[in-house]
């Protein structure tokens, strides 16, 4: 090979390398911003003074970059303002370090819960909070405000106060002290206001609604008819100012603030009612004799039976029946010709409260005719 040729194909050479690892070539990209991604899926919930922020937090920036360096987090609300068009008041500014303990749940179900107090000078009929929040990279940029929520400022009622519980043969009945409608007359156009009543059994972690009742007052009482007796409760009770006009509003209706708890177990020691209309009736004729029994029946829900009694003249009542009778009804087929027999019965509940003895009733069985 000639010096020139050489030459050539040593320069060419460092060429071919150069092209051989340089890839696939394509346009240039800019550098990422490292914006965060706005919060999409924003809520709030009002109850009483306290207005309940979730959102997730966004783990990547709008280039779609995972976010290595995270700012601040801003929590914003304006006042009679939607949407907002910018940051107006800053509630709170949350660091990295604050978010971690503001998140419930783990993976895809993490949330961000924020709770905030509104201002008592904020309330008033037809204003409303907005909300939004504005994530920041740690060079202070943003990519803007999260979608925002509109919370109403209508007034809510005071707690309930003096709730306590009383036990009657019926069940639990609530009682508490409240406001009265009178009160609330010249709100009636726009809001509506009732009492919202909750129960849980003893150890469990969620209460369920029982039962509402309109603004009346001041003293009030609910007899709670879903009930199980040898059970315990705890109750509360939240009121209720329904918005009557709500448009674009996350909130129709708001609670107020929770009442104390009461509580109380359920123990049932009420006796069924008396038995009445007891009557005896002989027979016997071209037969075994014996004396049919016959009453009214017990309406009680948790009647077991009735316990049927018999005595003689001048001899103490004793048990026919070890057994409860199911029916209002008793065959008593160990009689004797000749002897006079005396009966009552009472009523018995499945835990064993049992009722004051019918009044008695009497029956002969007579003597074989010769």
């Amino acid at each position: 090979m000639g010096f020139h040729k050489q030459l050539l194909v040593c320069l060419a050479a460092p060429i071919l390398i150069l092209e051989l690892g340089c890839g696939t070539p394509g346009a240039p990209q800019p550098p990422s911003l490292q914006l965060p991604h706005p919060v999409e899926n924003l809520s709030g919930e009002r109850k009483g003074t306290r207005v309940v922020l979730n959102w997730t937090q966004p783990t990547q920036t709008t280039d779609k970059q995972n976010i290595r360096h995270p700012g601040v987090t801003r929590i914003c609300r304006g006042v009679n303002e939607f949407p907002m068009a910018q940051c107006r008041e800053v509630v709170k500014e949350l660091g990295p370090t604050e978010m971690t303990s503001q998140t419930t749940g783990k993976g895809s179900n993490s949330k961000i819960v924020f709770e905030d107090v509104l201002p008592q000078q904020a309330m008033g009929p037809g204003r409303y909070a907005s909300y939004a929040i504005e994530v920041f990279s740690d060079r202070n940029r943003s990519a803007g405000l999260s979608n925002q929520v509109r919370v109403p400022l209508a007034p809510t009622l005071p707690p309930a106060t003096d709730i306590h519980v009383t036990t009657t043969p019926n069940g639990p009945v609530l009682h508490w002290s409240g406001e009265s409608s009178a009160q609330f007359g010249k709100l009636a156009s726009d809001y509506a206001f009732r009492y919202r009543i909750y129960r849980r059994l003893v150890g469990q972690p969620t209460y369920s609604v029982i039962g509402e009742i309109p603004l009346d007052g001041p003293r009030y009482s609910f007899p709670d008819s879903s009930f199980d007796w040898e059970k315990q409760y705890e109750y509360k009770i939240a009121a209720v100012t329904e918005i009557k006009q709500s448009p674009g509003q996350s909130q129709s209706e708001i609670e107020g603030d929770d009442s104390p708890i009461a509580s109380i177990t359920v123990h049932d020691t009420y006796p069924p009612v008396r038995p009445t209309g007891l009557q005896a009736v002989y027979s016997g004729v071209g037969q075994a004799s014996f004396i049919d029994l016959s009453w009214a029946p017990n309406t009680e829900s948790d009647l077991a039976g009735y316990i049927v009694y018999r005595h003689e003249e001048g001899q103490p009542p004793a048990a026919l029946n070890k057994e409860p009778a199911k029916s209002p009804a008793f065959r008593d087929q160990n009689v004797i010709p000749g002897h006079k027999y005396f009966y009552s019965v009472q009523a018995v509940d499945v835990r064993g409260n049992a009722s004051e003895t019918s009044q008695e009733t009497s029956e002969v069985v007579p003597q074989p005719t010769q």
